[in-house]
């Protein structure tokens, strides 16, 4: 199946239950349709997997004879997550109730019809540190991969202090090659911009040209549609082991005017930050 492109907590080795992939017009629970019901399980799948494991669910499914099919309980085994084998435990327990005599191929079909219909998109928060099979939030260092993986014009990067975080720099990267604006805003004083010096001069490195305050935002925008903010740096300790929390952003109408304060952050005009060499 067509879907989205594949996500960047797979490549970080956790997926959290509350676990979504950030594009535009990203399937999402709708109504107030409650979870104990077969279709809006359907639909906090979909708020709540990565596009990979949704195919992964929706193949399973449309294999399966039934709820009561063996290949069911090797699935829930075979999951990395406590939060994925718990929603298959549940879709299980509601289908034998609802709808007993439905075969997998139908649940199959009416998750794929989820999946593709257009909704809004809700907030997510986003955390590091110590995590709970129950919480629904998902990884720093996952969604903030994602965000910059989904830029396909501009990306918008503020941070206090960067370190390490290789990956996040093999993505800026890898965002330029494929003809990406990059603007950082990074505090001078904590020197983060040592850890991009390695990146082509087309990626445009702004300090305040001030004394007074420090750059202190944490921010990923990608073009004007999806952002993570939050309290994290970016550095291995802040997107991994540190408490850290945040919010990924889908709605344009915030991102927006986001994006809007750090251009004019940025502007010649305001003389408030300058571009460095």
């Amino acid at each position: 199946m067509t879907g989205r492109p594949g996500s960047a907590d797979d490549r970080n080795g956790g997926i959290l239950p509350g676990d979504g992939q950030s594009r535009a017009r990203i399937p999402v629970a709708r109504g107030t349709a409650p979870e104990h019901r077969l279709p809006g399980l359907l639909a906090a799948l979909c708020d709540r997997l990565p596009e990979n494991r949704l195919d992964e669910w929706e193949q399973t499914l449309a294999r399966a004879s039934g709820p009561e099919d063996p290949l069911l309980v090797r699935f829930t085994a075979s999951q990395p997550a406590a939060g994925s084998a718990e929603r298959m435990k549940a879709l299980r327990q509601v289908w034998r109730a609802e709808a007993p005599g439905l075969p997998g191929a139908g649940l199959a079909l009416a998750l794929g019809a989820v999946r593709a219909a257009p909704r809004p998109l809700p907030a997510q928060p986003v955390i590091s540190g110590p995590v709970s099979a129950a919480t629904p939030a998902r990884l720093t260092s996952g969604v903030a991969l994602e965000v910059i993986r989904c830029a396909a014009a501009s990306l918008l990067i503020a941070t206090y202090a960067a370190h390490g975080a290789s990956d996040v720099v093999e993505e800026i990267a890898a965002a330029v090659s494929r003809g990406v604006q990059v603007d950082l805003l990074l505090e001078e004083t904590t020197h983060a911009a040592t850890v991009f010096s390695d990146l082509t001069p087309d990626v445009r490195i702004w300090h305040r040209t001030g004394s007074a305050g420090v750059l202190h935002a944490k921010a990923i925008a990608a073009d004007r549609h999806t952002a993570l903010v939050g309290s994290a740096n970016l550095t291995d300790r802040g997107l991994t082991e540190n408490v850290e929390l945040g919010v990924i952003l889908r709605d344009p109408g915030v991102v927006g005017p986001l994006v809007d304060h750090f251009r004019w952050l940025i502007a010649p005009q305001s003389g408030l930050m300058r571009r460095c060499p």
